[in-house]
């Protein structure tokens, strides 16, 4: 989780404290950011992204799609994502 909070630049932020994240009070990129690493630590079998990196930073369009989404994958996560952006093209895997 901290490798996460740190490439999302949540560190300084937010922390988790008995159980339950420190503050809500974020900015709305921040929050986005936050809810997308509460769904990542949910840990489920699939995930679905419909346009989370349309109104979001270059830094974390990558981190988005080629450490989390490229890392999800690796684990045998079905990674379903929905966007307009072709710079970042993802090729299915085989089964």
């Amino acid at each position: 989780m901290r490798c996460y909070l740190a490439e999302l630049q949540l560190t300084d932020k937010v922390e988790v404290r008995d159980g339950r994240w420190s503050t809500l009070t974020l900015s709305r990129g921040q929050r986005k950011r936050l809810a997308l690493l509460t769904a990542l630590l949910e840990d489920r079998p699939i995930y679905v992204f419909d346009e989370w990196a349309a109104d979001r930073e270059p830094r974390f369009r990558e981190v988005l799609y080629r450490e989390i989404l490229d890392g999800s994958r690796g684990h045998g996560k079905t990674v379903v994502v929905i966007t307009h952006d072709d710079r970042y093209s993802i090729a299915p895997t085989a089964s």
